[in-house]
């Protein structure tokens, strides 16, 4: 997967911030330059199926953030979106060397609004896919979402006793069924085929990413991310402490720039309220914080880029196209 992609004119080289290294993929020279953050447990390389794509179009800067993949984690522990943000910003400042679209998926959405507010000058625009606007904040992250719960989830297993159990987390892991009370699971037969080769992987290769190519590619990366990123970034959102300094009203309310909101699906259940990144509440209260805003809507899974590429493509042009239109 990443070999194929480097062989396609991108290179993976380390930004050093001073406190650690940012991995990260350079695509080929291009006019405007893309600034692409994933979301929470993925690497880089889930842009794998819109890269090439996007390389005729954009010079691309693809991430690993902190604490993911190859880039170095925060030895504290103290994940928020400030710092990273701050990191973010010095390496648009330094390493694209002009202004750029940044596009963040859920977590990595966040980060495009910060650095946004923050540096202006920085960007020409900001793709926000499925972000977490208002439900990541505390107490309503807590009370009100499903993914609260995988986040204990992966705290409990992944920084237990037995170490980085994956084996646990998928034994333990469950998906609300829109519009209905109970909760899906895997099947017993698959479960425990599951849970029996990450074990031995993890057994033969301890230490090691887990990398299972037989997998479809979104199952393939979100076991390899949790294999390998920092569990303490889930766990610090626990109380929330990522966006302490992050106040959702006043960041939006500064953005000037074009801002694209990608809406994937979503429902509430009612034990474990909104699954999904943000509610059409939520998007409401976007639109009247920012003049320059438009919406997508995308009947699809959270990382969006995975699920539907080409209209994940289609919404990065016609981010181009409005940032040429809007500078006109």
């Amino acid at each position: 997967m990443k070999r194929s992609l480097l062989r396609s004119g991108f290179t993976e080289m380390k930004y050093d911030t001073g406190r650690l290294l940012i991995n990260y993929a350079q695509g080929p020279p291009g006019e405007t330059p893309l600034f692409l953050i994933p979301g929470q447990t993925m690497p880089w390389e889930s842009y794998t199926r819109v890269l090439k794509g996007l390389s005729e179009h954009f010079e691309i800067y693809a991430v690993d953030v902190h604490g993911h993949g190859s880039s170095g984690w925060i030895p504290d522990g103290e994940y928020r979106f400030s710092t990273m943000g701050a990191d973010f910003v010095s390496m648009l400042n330094e390493v694209v060397c002009r202004p750029a679209i940044v596009s963040g998926n859920s977590s990595g959405g966040l980060l495009a609004a910060w650095i946004a507010a923050n540096a202006p000058e920085s960007v020409l625009g900001i793709v926000t896919e499925d972000p977490p606007f208002f439900s990541s904040e505390w107490p309503r992250l807590r009370d009100d979402t499903y993914v609260y719960r995988i986040m204990k989830l992966s705290a409990e297993t992944l920084m237990g006793s037995k170490g980085r159990d994956l084996s646990a987390f998928f034994k333990e892991f469950e998906l609300p069924v829109e519009g209905k009370k109970r909760l899906m699971t895997l099947p017993k037969p698959l479960s425990l085929f599951i849970s029996m080769i990450l074990k031995v992987y993890q057994g033969i290769r301890r230490g090691e990413p887990v990398d299972l190519p037989f997998l479809p590619l979104d199952a393939r990366l979100f076991i390899r991310g949790l294999s390998e990123y920092d569990p303490k970034f889930s766990a610090s959102f626990l109380d929330c402490s990522p966006v302490v300094d992050f106040d959702h009203t006043e960041i939006l309310s500064r953005i000037n720039c074009p801002l694209l909101l990608m809406h994937a699906h979503w429902f509430r259940h009612d034990r474990f309220g909104l699954v999904g990144a943000l509610d059409d509440d939520d998007v409401e209260r976007v639109r009247s914080l920012v003049g320059n805003f438009r919406y997508r809507r995308i009947e699809t899974g959270h990382v969006m880029h995975l699920h539907r590429p080409v209209d994940f493509i289609d919404g990065m042009l016609e981010m181009k196209e409005w940032v040429r239109e809007d500078q006109s």
